[in-house]
């Protein structure tokens, strides 16, 4: 059968496309006649998959909600349309349909987790209750479990009932800290094996400036403020805010013919000396340019390319890298109280979020030192609370002029795709400083194991 009156073929390719980072065939595969004429939701929903899996949240909605208009429909469609609604700020009927999602019977913990944070619950609108019975009847020990758990938190917190809710948050980090175990030994090789492979800043790919639009890479750990700094930044006349890229992990694995799925692995790190940096770097650039649409800028936040800034200076030299610094208790709480799947394994124990803060602290000291000045550190508490000088410093630093339009960054209407996508659309605000206080107590070893 050809692919040319097979949409079920073509959708599997652009899938395997986009897995393997070829993100122009993918948005050719985009571009097919077949899609327009389209009428089957089930296939019009993965191709709105294929849509978010590379950061176009407006077109990945279009497609769900020609799929909505076939009369398809279940729990799991509208759980994902409500998430699409809500990356591109229709955020009440976001959760109008997440409400509509849990109506449907049994359902999963994401979907009432997503419901929980889109907004602050009130003693007259919350699901408190929902939220218990749906605990009495979860199968113990499974991701739905934890999901509940951690929305239960969530409400609990935001009803002022900081007991109920740290109870539930333990409870939370329990269940997926038994299903994604963290391997400090492990975690600790690996970084000791980031800073042999990048101990100077030498050889770099490229020398003169490639053609084109040149990326802007904010970092950080997650639950930092990168998106934050995304929206601020995007907000300038000459910068795209192109969302949390894949691009640079998948063509460091297509250049090292190494497959694997963590931004980095020690097989990954072991194939390092015979990559050719120089065409890393051309093959970022042709996947991901188109992204600037039009513009000489534009952003890559993935948070954990921090551990890829040593490809990023040999591969793309003339590239910006902005890493967003947040207080260790800070950012450690933040951690501890979302949920990541299965990404950040560290995330889910106490002790296990110190050793890896530690981690990442020190390799951000071996980057400061090894290529210093390549990497922008803008406080995050400094971007809350004097944001206007942050902001002239840091467009500055890109090599850009000053726009007042930068300090309102809830004009940029571009999607947002991360857990803050529904607080992020708000002002800029210091109410993420000390957050942490409110546990002071419970949080103590935390906090000595941090300042040890």
């Amino acid at each position: 059968m050809s692919i040319q009156n097979d949409p079920a073929l073509l959708i599997q390719v652009m899938q395997a496309m986009s897995r393997l980072g070829e993100t122009n065939d993918t948005r050719m595969c985009l571009r097919h006649p077949l899609i327009p004429r389209l009428q089957n939701g089930p296939m019009l929903t993965a191709i709105g998959h294929v849509y978010q899996g590379i950061g176009l949240n407006a077109e990945a909605l279009a497609m769900m909600e020609r799929a909505k208009r076939t009369g398809y429909d279940n729990a799991d469609f509208r759980y994902f349309h409500a998430l699409q609604l809500q990356f591109n700020g229709r955020l009440g009927e976001a959760e109008a349909e997440m409400e509509s999602c849990l109506k449907l019977g049994p359902t999963f913990g994401r979907a009432s987790l997503s419901l929980a944070r889109i907004r602050k619950q009130t003693a007259d609108s919350n699901h408190v209750a929902f939220l218990q019975e749906r605990l009495q009847s979860v199968p113990k020990g499974s991701e739905d479990h934890a999901a509940f758990e951690f929305a239960l938190y969530k409400e609990y917190e935001d009803l002022g009932d900081l007991d109920a809710a740290w109870s539930a948050l333990q409870r939370a980090n329990a269940v997926m800290a038994a299903r994604v175990p963290y391997d400090a030994a492990s975690e600790e090789k690996l970084f000791d094996l980031l800073i042999q492979r990048f101990d100077s800043d030498a050889p770099r790919g490229e020398t003169g400036i490639p053609p084109g639009p040149m990326p802007i890479f904010i970092v950080g750990m997650p639950r930092s403020g990168t998106t934050l700094l995304e929206r601020v930044l995007g907000s300038h006349s000459q910068v795209a805010s192109a969302g949390e890229l894949s691009d640079l992990p998948r063509q460091l694995r297509w250049v090292a013919d190494r497959h694997g799925h963590p931004v980095v692995d020690e097989d990954l790190l072991n194939a390092m000396p015979g990559i050719d940096f120089a065409l890393l770097g051309r093959r970022y650039l042709q996947q991901s340019q188109w992204r600037a649409n039009g513009k000489p800028f534009y952003i890559d936040k993935l948070p954990p390319n921090f551990m890829l800034i040593g490809c990023i200076r040999r591969a793309l030299p003339h590239a910006r890298v902005v890493h967003m610094a947040r207080d260790p208790m800070d950012v450690c709480f933040s951690n501890y109280r979302a949920m990541f799947g299965d990404s950040y394994a560290y995330s889910y124990d106490l002790d296990a979020l110190s050793h890896h803060y530690r981690q990442y602290d020190r390799l951000m000291q071996h980057w400061r030192e090894t290529m210093p000045g390549f990497v922008i550190d803008v406080p995050y508490s400094n971007l809350v609370l004097d944001t206007e000088r942050t902001c002239r410093e840091l467009i500055a630093a890109c090599g850009l002029t000053f726009e007042e339009g930068c300090l309102d960054h809830t004009r940029n209407k571009a999607s947002v795709a991360t857990l803050s996508s529904a607080q992020v659309r708000q002002p800029i605000h210091s109410r993420g400083l000390g957050e942490w206080e409110k546990y002071a107590q419970r949080l103590q070893g935390l906090r000595t194991a941090l300042l040890g």
